[in-house]
């Protein structure tokens, strides 16, 4: 995908994201999609689990900077959502996937049709298999979770980025501008 594929700075002015984390979120995977989509015009609500008024990330090899909760999962509504971003790491998506909110709340913005896209990137895809959402759908992640969207029934590749219907998936931080790009086009259309 080009540069010139990518929408222009106001072309997501009127849609609204929910990007899902609790601590331990990878720092580029929240950061990155945020900054990008927010420049396009896009209005993000970040939505958590408990009752924490920030989060804090991971960032490499200890934890990162903190951002602020708009929302917390049980007051969020699917319908104000256009599009739900699922950041990585291994410990985010790993406590998200116990929590029935966050499932039900990605279970249900499968069905919803103002949602145009479910993104998730690195480990995020766990969170996508515990909802299971990944049936017979083309997948990526990283590589260590292979097995695990393989045996949730993904088609799993080793891909920068990977769009099947609302899904959206990617690797690892270095597959964000191509993350960042499949989003947007998905809600520019």
């Amino acid at each position: 995908m080009t540069e010139s594929s990518t929408p222009s700075n106001s072309s997501l002015s009127s849609k609204k994201l929910a990007i899902i984390a609790t601590d331990g979120f990878e720092k580029s995977e929240l950061f990155t999609p945020k900054e990008k989509l927010e420049s396009m015009g896009a209005d993000i609500d970040i939505i958590s689990i408990g009752d924490a008024e920030e989060i804090t990330s991971w960032d490499e090899k200890d934890w990162g900077e903190k951002i602020t909760v708009d929302k917390q999962i049980i007051d969020a509504d699917i319908g104000d959502y256009d599009a739900v971003i699922v950041p990585g790491g291994q410990i985010n998506p790993d406590i998200l996937r116990t929590n029935e909110n966050v499932v039900s709340f990605l279970k249900e913005a499968a069905k919803h049709s103002k949602v145009k896209s479910i993104a998730a990137i690195c480990h995020g895809p766990w969170l996508l298999a515990e909802a299971e959402l990944i049936e017979e759908k083309a997948i990526t992640s990283y590589p260590s979770i292979k097995t695990d969207m393989i045996n949730a029934g993904g088609k799993w590749t080793d891909s920068e980025v990977v769009v099947d219907g609302k899904l959206i998936t990617s690797r690892n931080p270095n597959d964000l501008p191509k993350f960042v790009d499949a989003i947007a086009n998905s809600l520019s259309h």
